[in-house]
């Protein structure tokens, strides 16, 4: 299994970005996408996540600026950024919960980090 994501940059504030993380290999279902970021010096925090019912959960500090959304296929995640602030730099990654053909349980995979920076 692997998780690819892209997306990341430098941006103004006020500005908007797109990150998307796609899930690959032998994949029975996805339960649950979503994205953390981490900045200079602080815990790792989750940002959205988006259920397989399309549910989804965002921290308080990025309601009504950040968009979670998934693919209809259901293995790829999106996360909208729009009105970025630079609070917002950090490394962004992916992680998903999911069920491998060769698993009876699922497990979590987190995807390769992006940087975001907001910046003038």
């Amino acid at each position: 299994v692997q998780l690819q994501a892209s997306g990341g940059g430098l941006v103004q504030p006020g500005g908007s970005l797109r990150l998307s993380c796609a899930a690959s290999g032998s994949i029975f279902s996805i339960n649950i996408m979503g994205w953390y970021r981490q900045a200079p010096g602080k815990q790792r925090e989750l940002v959205a996540q988006i259920d397989s019912g399309g549910r989804t959960y965002s921290i308080d500090s990025v309601k009504g600026r950040f968009t979670i959304s998934r693919d209809n296929a259901g293995n790829t995640v999106y996360l909208q950024m729009d009105n970025l602030k630079p609070e917002d730099t950090a490394v962004y990654s992916c992680n998903t919960l999911l069920r491998e053909y060769s698993r009876s349980s699922y497990t979590a995979y987190w995807g390769q980090g992006t940087q975001v920076t907001v910046s003038s």
